[in-house]
């Protein structure tokens, strides 16, 4: 069973950075997808990144796009979200999501893939505000 533990939200200026994180533990096979969806008060959860760790392949949201960066250690089992130049739009509340998968997908695949994730953390408050 994979657990997330999802880490480092808060409380932010428009303008401002915030590095979220999540450690996975658990993993059985070489191969993951981890992926970032967030969910306003009353709103569709939606992925705003994701990434596969068999080639750093990721993929973002249009509306994320230049502004967040998502990564992963070097072991692959704990994935990043940098999010740089941020907008009040960007408050919600943030979920780690992860799958397990084989060698030959990307982050295009992932960024699907997560929608149907297996595996979820608990969610952790992102607010940008004046």
């Amino acid at each position: 069973q994979v657990q997330l533990e999802e880490s480092g939200g808060g409380s932010v200026q428009p303008g401002g950075s915030l590095r979220l994180s999540c450690a996975a533990s658990g993993y059985r096979y070489g191969y993951n997808c981890m992926g970032w969806f967030r969910q306003l008060p009353g709103k569709k959860r939606e992925i705003v990144a994701a990434i596969f760790s068999g080639r750093d392949s990721t993929h973002y949201a249009t509306s994320v796009k230049g502004r967040f960066t998502i990564s992963q250690d070097s072991a692959k089992t704990t994935a990043y979200l940098q999010m740089n130049n941020l907008e009040t739009g960007d408050t919600a509340m943030y979920y780690c999501a992860a799958l397990e998968t084989t060698s030959g997908v990307s982050g295009g695949y992932c960024y699907m893939a997560l929608e149907k994730a297996p595996y979820w953390g608990q969610g952790i408050q992102v607010t940008v505000s004046s």
